[in-house]
């Protein structure tokens, strides 16, 4: 089954270069494993376009669609047997400690649709 893992930060985060080192030896470690199907840090939350369509007309925000403390600042969507894999892998990633990490399972009834 598959998983998004969902990655945030609040305004506070500020990454070091041993971070970035530690995110690179997971990144390994989760291939070897034959679990990360793929993955990306994303541009900073004020970078965004939020889209929507109402009553026929499009509608735009700058910025995240929620004001929140925390913005997603990377994804990671892995493939894993179970929820417990998910969470194991989900829990040691190095933003698990530095951030916070949500595990959303695919929907897989609706994606292959």
């Amino acid at each position: 089954m598959q998983y998004l893992l969902i990655i945030s930060h609040d305004d506070f985060f500020a990454p070091t270069e041993t971070l970035f080192q530690d995110i690179g030896a997971w990144i390994k470690e989760m291939e070897h494993r034959g679990v990360r199907v793929y993955g990306n840090p994303l541009r900073p939350a004020g970078d965004a376009t939020t889209v929507r369509v109402r009553e026929g007309e499009v509608v735009l925000k700058k910025g995240p669609f929620a004001n929140s403390k925390e913005k997603m600042c990377a994804y990671e969507l892995i493939e894993c047997s179970s929820d417990e894999e998910a969470i194991e892998v989900a829990s040691r990633h190095p933003m698990a400690k530095a951030a916070t990490i949500e595990v959303r399972p695919i929907w897989n009834e609706l994606a292959n649709q």
